[in-house]
């Protein structure tokens, strides 16, 4: 085996990387993926931000250990609360070669595309709001946008409950909904900032005033990477191109994939990990 090439991984607290995951395999048919859910102390949005570092740098440090050298945490608390330190700290003392990337940034990065009144709503977990990423991210991108935040902290237990479809997801939905928007009624973007949210889009979107743009990051992260491989050829060489996936999780193999196949609409095979 070639150790100098390896999988990307994908790396979530829980399911909704899942939903990252589905978009990248379909813009990069030909790559390995590695898919790690830390299913066993998840949620990360409600935790602090030393435990969620913590959390995360145990799961980058694993998935270097199995050979990757480009990992995307496809999961926004751990991107808001976990990535900068990471990336300043721990990189360069572990291998200053290997790359961790975020999924918040990339959306910052063309919101400025799609608002017309500066005015964009961002629904997240309490944590990704609280940290104020996103509106740091998007005011080095364009000071003229104003950002305005929803947390949203029923909606990812919702989800994983299989309850997305159900009337009580409704209730949740629209009273989000309504505090985000009463916040500045010209808001005509929205950034879905969990990637639980894409699997509750059609429920957002009949809550959202009629005209509004909401972006999921599946897409857009997945837009991104490719061009970031195209504009750093090292890293894209160190990625195996066999068109391979596999999934590990921290909790239950059985449970991981009834619920990813909620996600993903397939069966799929999965191995249990330690952090």
């Amino acid at each position: 085996m070639n150790n100098n090439i390896g999988p990307i991984a994908v790396f979530d607290s829980g399911y909704g990387g899942l939903t990252v995951l589905d978009k990248l395999r379909k813009q990069m048919p030909d790559y390995d993926f590695i898919y790690l859910g830390d299913n066993a102390r998840t949620p990360y949005g409600t935790r602090s931000f030393d435990v969620v570092y913590q959390y995360t740098l145990e799961a980058v440090k694993k998935l270097f250990s199995m050979g990757v050298h480009l990992i995307i945490l496809a999961c926004n608390t751990a991107s808001a609360k976990a990535l900068r330190t990471i990336q300043q700290k721990d990189l360069p003392l572990i291998d200053p070669q290997k790359r961790v990337l975020g999924v918040i940034r990339p959306s910052a990065e063309v919101i400025s595309s799609y608002t017309k009144t500066n005015k964009v709503g961002v629904l997240g977990t309490i944590g990704t709001v609280q940290s104020l990423s996103y509106p740091m991210e998007i005011e080095k991108q364009s000071a003229a946008i104003t950002v305005y935040q929803e947390a949203c902290p029923m909606w990812v237990p919702l989800v994983e409950n299989g309850e997305a479809n159900s009337e009580g997801t409704d209730y949740f939905i629209k009273k989000n909904i309504e505090g985000l928007i009463s916040q500045n009624k010209d808001i005509d973007t929205v950034i879905l900032g969990c990637t639980h949210y894409p699997l509750l889009k059609d429920k957002i979107k009949a809550y959202m005033p009629k005209d509004t743009t909401i972006l999921s990051q599946g897409d857009i992260v997945a837009t991104s990477l490719v061009d970031y491989l195209k504009r750093h050829p090292e890293m894209d060489e160190r990625c195996r191109k066999n068109g391979e996936l596999t999934f590990y999780t921290t909790e239950n193999v059985d449970k991981f994939k009834q619920t990813a196949g909620y996600f993903l609409k397939e069966d799929i095979e999965v191995k249990h990990i330690h952090l």
